[in-house]
Parts: structure tokens; C-alpha cells; sequence
């Protein structure tokens, strides 16, 4: 395990507005990604009875809404062991296979950086 100040700082923004859309929405998941231009979207967990998203996928959504073209990077913080197929395939649609999805931890501490692909 890393700690999150082992990152870059760019990075390390993206996992600490993940953890705090998660602390403060009380949701399972936060998520932020940051686009080719540096601008970045938090989100939190969708888990409306006719909606479900994973809080990655609701930041890529926000990304993309908002007229993002790519991703640097994407970040969640959450309990889970792995980032999910189903995340990492959103990260890739946006930012290509390269683009680096971080997990982490509720306390911020990260677990793994594998690339979208």
C-alpha cells in the first residue's frame, strides 16, 4: 500500500475530492477524474431505483457532459479491493487504455494503479 502524499499532486487532488464526495454524501464510493485540460468532476454513487452508477461512472458521465475529449486520470476511493471492469471500461472510453484509474482506500491510503486497458 502507498500513501496518497506518495502521488503527484495533481493526483493526489483527485483521490482527496474522491474521498470527500464519499465522506460528505455518505455514499459506498466517491470517484473524480481529470481531463485533458486539467479540469476535474467529482461524483459520488447513483443508486436511484430506475439509475444505478458507480461513482466513477457518474464522474466520467460529468466529464463527458461537460465537453471533455480524453482523460489524464481517474481516482475512487472506496472499500473495494479492485477497481471494477465496468469502471475501467468507462475510464477507457474517455481517456484510452494508458489512462491510470488510482484506488483508494477510505482513508486515503492507495491501493493500486492499474491502467483503464
Amino acid at each position: 500500500m502507498t500513501e496518497s502524499t506518495d502521488l503527484g499532486p495533481e493526483d493526489r487532488k483527485i483521490v482527496t475530492l474522491a474521498r470527500s464526495v464519499r465522506a460528505r454524501n455518505g455514499v459506498p464510493e466517491g470517484a473524480a477524474v481529470r481531463d485533458e485540460t486539467g479540469r476535474t468532476y467529482a461524483a459520488g454513487t447513483v443508486a436511484l431505483e430506475s439509475l444505478k452508477l458507480s461513482a466513477l461512472q457518474t464522474a466520467v458521465a460529468m466529464a463527458v457532459a461537460s465537453g471533455a475529449t480524453s482523460l489524464e486520470a481517474a481516482a475512487v476511493v472506496s472499500e473495494a479491493a479492485t477497481a471494477s471492469d465496468t469502471d475501467r471500461a468507462a475510464v477507457r472510453d474517455l481517456g484510452g487504455p494508458d489512462t491510470p484509474v488510482l484506488l483508494a482506500g477510505p482513508d486515503g491510503t492507495l491501493r493500486s494503479a492499474v491502467a483503464a486497458g
